[in-house]
């Protein structure tokens, strides 16, 4: 039991970061009908903006605020004024190619910017053991469990309780509807971006220390995301936890105790079955369009 506990909260650790992408992913699809293929890499780049920040001779969390402040402006005002914008007028096909041909972009300039060695990342907790229950939990893994729920509910309090994050949701559901009564929808659009740019930095701020600051990370994180969004339900932000928690919990118990050779599969396997079972995911509602 011991070790079952440790896994799973190792699990959930990760699949607190899955979620954060993922839900990055749903508030893209939901406001503004776009599908960021280079999300990976948008959890990929804020790492090297903080050590680029803290070679300059920062500390750490003055490097952490001007990552992520860089993030948002690139990764969220940017990406949207330069890419989705000019794309999403000819469709969402052109717009996908668009945000692939980004994600290899950042990829290959990152690699060629900070070389392809993986880097050290300084953890936002000490690297120390705590006992819980007869296991040895990592400190860190709290740390990241902990700094993600706070992440979510902060949202969930800001798109419930405030008169944006209403406007929000209201563009969500019925654009046209949101016009009508005096919403201005452009500017909620963008506020989505810039939050799914926020998200993405703090899940690289997180992850980082664990896996190292790698340009390939975006390759795995993109995908473990975008799964984690379609196996939730990909127009729920609750879908997106769910589906980046078990995704996390799985893919840890799985290299324990099934084949870590076989652990990136099963993700896919899970992917296969909820779309086989239940294509609009499992906390997802089915979506009606007007052809």
């Amino acid at each position: 039991m011991a070790d079952v506990l440790q896994l799973l909260v190792a699990g959930l650790a990760t699949g607190a970061i899955y979620a954060l992408a993922a839900i990055g992913f749903t508030l893209l699809w939901q406001t503004s009908q776009t599908i960021n293929f280079a999300q990976g890499e948008f959890v990929m780049l804020p790492a090297f903006f903080v050590l680029v920040a803290m070679n300059l001779g920062l500390p750490l969390p003055a490097a952490i605020l001007l990552g992520i402040a860089a993030s948002v402006l690139v990764l969220g005002l940017l990406f949207k004024q330069l890419v989705v914008d000019p794309m999403i007028r000819h469709g969402v096909l052109p717009l996908v190619i668009s945000t692939i041909a980004l994600g290899l972009l950042l990829k290959e300039g990152v690699k060629e910017f900070y070389g392809a060695e993986a880097q050290p990342f300084p953890p936002l907790g000490a690297d120390v053991n705590v006992a819980i229950a007869g296991a040895t939990i990592s400190v860190q893994s709290l740390v990241v469990i902990a700094v993600a729920v706070v992440a979510v509910a902060a949202l969930q309090l800001f798109l419930a309780h405030t008169r944006t994050g209403r406007s929000m949701q209201a563009t969500a559901q019925n654009p046209a509807v949101a016009r009508i009564l005096g919403i201005p929808v452009e500017r909620m659009i963008l506020y989505t971006f810039l939050i799914n740019a926020a998200l993405t930095a703090l899940a690289s701020i997180l992850i980082t220390p664990i896996y190292l600051a790698k340009f390939t990370n975006g390759e795995w994180l993109g995908l473990y995301a975008f799964i984690a969004a379609i196996v939730g339900g990909f127009n729920q932000v609750r879908g997106a936890i769910v589906g980046g928690l078990l995704l996390g919990v799985v893919d840890n118990l799985a290299a324990a105790y099934v084949s870590a050779a076989y652990r990136s599969a099963l993700p896919l396997l899970i992917l296969v079955v909820v779309i086989l079972f239940r294509p609009q995911g499992l906390l997802g509602r089915i979506e009606e369009r007007t052809v």
